[in-house]
């Protein structure tokens, strides 16, 4: 029997229409113009930078930390590339004092930095239907997302009211570690309660991260198979792979 489902967020529970990687930047670009406001407003701010040229400068330290996640596993928070490019900045003796920026201050500009973003995530039209179901089947959920702002997440499923449904949230930004290191859904287990049940939890999502993360933690793995492909992702090697193409035909798989 199927005590518990871990799902992913994106192209899982959730998709961006059209995805693309310039639907992305573009996206991103608007929400850090939002938070370059807050910057200013906090006067850490000077003539020699434009936003343009900030724009560049954080997008280029945002991708050097994507990289080194990808290879290391280690979640760098959108919140911390604020800090080290701000810090980089005032290295340079082009910002001066930045002592009073907060934890609370570096939270919001990364929250305003996806907040157009939180705009275009939609749940699939079965998403909901599903997730009521699996509570009357009284099948534990939860969710893991390879996110750099846990409060995005939670903001999305908050906006669509589907945040009652899980028993835990779980995010890389909040925990330190990308999918698909084993720990972080190990660590979803424990939160579950179901730490004790590890052959009766399945994992679903869309790509190798979800797939090969819940081998590596000896969990079951149910792949969602979407539409787009991406020039990143890796091959997905598993035999026997159990797929589905309709969030909805999760549930032929609870007893």
């Amino acid at each position: 029997m199927v005590k518990g489902i871990i799902f992913d967020f994106g192209f899982t529970l959730f998709y961006f229409d059209n995805p693309s990687v310039q639907r992305y930047y573009e996206c991103f670009k608007k929400g850090l113009l939002k938070s370059i406001g807050i910057l200013k407003e906090k006067q850490v701010w000077s003539e020699e930078i434009s936003d343009e040229s900030f724009v560049k400068k954080f997008a280029k330290r945002r991708e050097h930390f994507f990289r080194k996640s990808i290879k290391t596993k280690t979640e760098f928070p959108t919140s911390l590339i604020f800090q080290s490019v701000l810090e980089s900045l005032r290295e340079d003796n082009i910002i001066n004092d930045i002592d009073h920026i907060d934890r609370n201050t570096y939270d919001k500009l990364a929250e305003l930095y996806h907040s157009c973003e939180e705009d275009e995530w939609e749940p699939f039209e079965n998403t909901r239907e599903t997730l009521e179901t699996l509570i009357e089947k009284k099948v534990k959920i939860a969710l893991i997302s390879n996110h750099p702002n846990h409060q995005t997440i939670k903001n999305m499923l908050k906006k669509h009211d589907l945040a009652k449904y899980f028993n835990y949230i779980m995010t890389s930004a909040k925990y330190g570690k990308r999918k698909p290191d084993p720990n972080i859904f190990l660590h979803t287990l424990e939160k579950m309660g179901l730490k004790d049940h590890a052959d009766s939890i399945i994992i679903c999502g869309d790509e190798y991260a979800d797939i090969i993360g819940a081998q590596r933690a000896n969990l079951q793995s149910i792949l969602l198979e979407r539409k787009y492909k991406f020039p990143f992702e890796k091959e997905i090697n598993v035999p026997n792979l159990r797929k589905i193409s309709n969030i909805s035909e999760i549930l032929d798989f609870i007893e």
